[in-house]
């Protein structure tokens, strides 16, 4: 196992200042982790230090979360900014291009990340994360994926992120554990872990959720529904390789059925006993799920 420092920032560009963490040597082929809502780089501990003896693994903090920037204003949460640190990211360490695993909101900036940059991305391996049309078309038609991601809109509210952290980070934990089938990863030290990342702020991720567009439809706003997506701008010319816990309650398995209408080379596995946290749940076999996807 790869030894993982987590004392690293980045000076972005943009102004910009992302935390991360690392194994293995720079001049490695660069394996970029990018995690989800309410998380930060911990979520990818044990992928860092399996990967780090053949490659740069690097998990950062997104904007927004832990020790990386968190800018109080939602505009700065717009896709656009976002992307923009993942680009800049990649080159101030040293590479134009890398593979990129990424989990929830994670997933949903690394495939259009991907879409959009295309040139920068050699393969792309997503965990319960969809591809951004079939999300839009679910939560614009499908009344069973818009019941599960009502949550969404709870987010976007005023006062949530405060809601989060009230009687010790009850509401924060329960969105984790709630969503999974097996909370046994939520040991005593992981649990003081997110207690630590969640003290330093929780609106910069609640931030994500409301400079989206893409969210069910309530009374004032449209939300997915609004939206007008051409499918024919929203391929991916790179491999894709998708794992999914089928207990994921809020992403719903049928957002998969379509996929192949957007990426040419994909595989899809499906695990019938994990959840949206499968990284948790089960790390070393999403550890021989990342080591196969790379291959082949």
């Amino acid at each position: 196992m790869a030894q993982i420092s987590d004392q690293h920032f980045a000076a972005l560009p943009n102004g910009t200042r992302l935390h991360y963490a690392c194994a293995g040597k720079a001049g490695q082929p660069l394996l970029l982790f990018l995690h989800g809502f309410p998380e930060f780089w911990y979520a990818w501990h044990a992928q860092l230090a399996h990967f780090g003896d053949t490659h740069f693994a690097v998990a950062p903090d997104l904007r927004g979360y832990n020790l990386s920037d968190q800018p109080a204003e939602v505009a700065a949460y717009r896709a656009k900014y976002l992307l923009q640190d993942i680009g800049q990211l990649i080159q101030s360490l040293g590479y134009e291009r890398c593979i990129i695993v990424a989990h929830d909101w994670g997933g949903a900036l690394a495939w259009q990340f991907a879409i959009q940059y295309p040139q920068r991305v050699e393969r792309l391996l997503v965990i319960n994360a969809t591809h951004p049309v079939p999300f839009a078309e679910g939560l614009a038609k499908d009344p069973a994926q818009q019941a599960a991601s009502q949550y969404m809109n709870w987010l976007r509210a005023a006062g949530s992120e405060e809601a989060l952290v009230k009687d010790d980070f009850r509401v924060a934990e329960r969105l984790m554990l709630g969503m999974g089938e097996n909370p046994g990863w939520f040991d005593a030290d992981t649990r003081a872990r997110y207690h630590a990342c969640w003290s330093r702020g929780l609106r910069g991720g609640v931030n994500y959720y409301r400079a989206s567009r893409v969210h069910p439809s309530t009374a004032g706003e449209p939300g997915a529904a609004g939206l007008s997506l051409d499918p024919a701008s929203f391929r991916v010319l790179r491999p894709v390789r998708v794992l999914w816990g089928e207990q994921d309650r809020a992403l719903l398995p049928g957002l998969l059925d379509t996929l192949d209408r957007f990426v040419d080379d994909l595989v899809v596995t499906r695990v019938p006993d994990a959840s949206h946290w499968i990284v948790h749940e089960q790390p070393a076999r999403v550890n021989r799920w990342i080591a196969d996807s790379l291959n082949h």
